[in-house]
């Protein structure tokens, strides 16, 4: 039985109309309540990995939120599949304005999570948006960290140089009415996402491309001039800026990508946490219970903590 309300909503980030699904808890708990906006990893959209994160914390009394990001899913913006990091920058903080004024909601009590990439675009989010006061991440990723080192932090930098060069080369030939050229996130068959040797990356094959979770909407393609703009953002250049405000980092001790997440919260200042998930890879924590569930008791506690009138700094 589902412990929550879901409503289907739309907000404006930078002009762009930004598809969302809120939450909210069905027991009354009297008066305007805190609020997460929770974000989905790159390439996801709301349903997936997100609005678990979403249900699950809306059942233990927060208003959620989760949305598509611009050019992506249901929202608005072309081209199709671009990711630009600055605007997930702003997603989040027009998310933050749109529960700002919803009747539902504590507009003193607004909290942000990052899944992933969205653990990455939740810094800056947080460290220039002062109407947040407590940020949180899962599997945190810096998508530039991500292209340009490797999952494991150990990539040939050949690799994102060549990158670069398919974007020049791509920026050229749609001057040219050439059309926006792209290029596919995932191997198309399971041999081949064997045959990179990569847990990481077949893990992702596995949750985005099967039964597991695809979804018709979810991210198959970014675009070429998507790479010089990831290649630009630093997601963790600002960590140090969200003080005094509370920083939890969530990570699981199997997921080659926790590199990220021990770099970033060692330049933050406290309050801030790292806690451990026994076990998990980094794509166990987007939807397996026996990872998820220990996550969600841990952020719950947090936000409980720090969204209330006495956590408040």
């Amino acid at each position: 039985m589902q412990n929550y309300i879901k409503t289907d909503v739309a907000f404006d980030s930078a002009g762009l109309k930004i598809a969302g699904h809120l939450y909210a808890p069905k027991e009354d708990f009297g008066g305007r309540l805190p609020a997460i906006v929770v974000g989905h990893p790159g390439t996801g959209v709301k349903e997936q990995t997100a609005g678990l994160y979403a249900k699950r914390l809306a059942e233990q009394g927060f208003v959620t939120l989760t949305f598509d990001a611009a050019y992506q899913g249901e929202s608005e913006g072309e081209p199709r599949w671009l990711e630009d990091p600055a605007h997930r920058v702003e997603d989040f903080k027009a998310a933050v304005s749109f529960l700002s004024a919803h009747q539902a909601v504590d507009p003193d009590l607004i909290g942000v999570l990052g899944i992933c990439a969205s653990g990455g675009y939740v810094i800056p989010a947080t460290a220039f948006d002062h109407r947040i006061k407590a940020v949180a991440t899962v599997s945190a990723a810096d998508i530039n960290l991500q292209f340009q080192k490797g999952s494991a932090g150990n990539q040939d930098p050949a690799i994102f140089k060549n990158m670069l060069d398919a974007a020049a080369a791509a920026r050229s030939s749609e001057a040219r009415g050439e059309g926006v050229g792209r290029f596919p996130i995932f191997p198309e068959t399971e041999d081949q996402a064997r045959a990179m040797d990569d847990l990481h990356a077949f893990e992702g094959w596995e949750y985005y491309c099967t039964d597991r979770a695809q979804h018709p909407r979810s991210a198959q393609f970014f675009t070429w001039n998507s790479i010089d703009r990831i290649a630009s953002f630093e997601a963790f250049r600002f960590i140090d800026r969200i003080a005094p405000r509370p920083l939890l980092m969530i990570a699981g001790t199997e997921a080659v990508t926790s590199w990220m997440t021990t770099e970033a919260i060692a330049n933050a200042r406290e309050p801030k946490e790292l806690s451990w998930i026994d076990g998990a890879t980094h794509v166990d924590l987007y939807d397996k219970d026996e990872y998820v569930l220990p996550a969600i008791t841990k952020l719950s506690a947090f936000f409980r903590t720090n969204l209330s009138p006495s956590g408040l700094a």
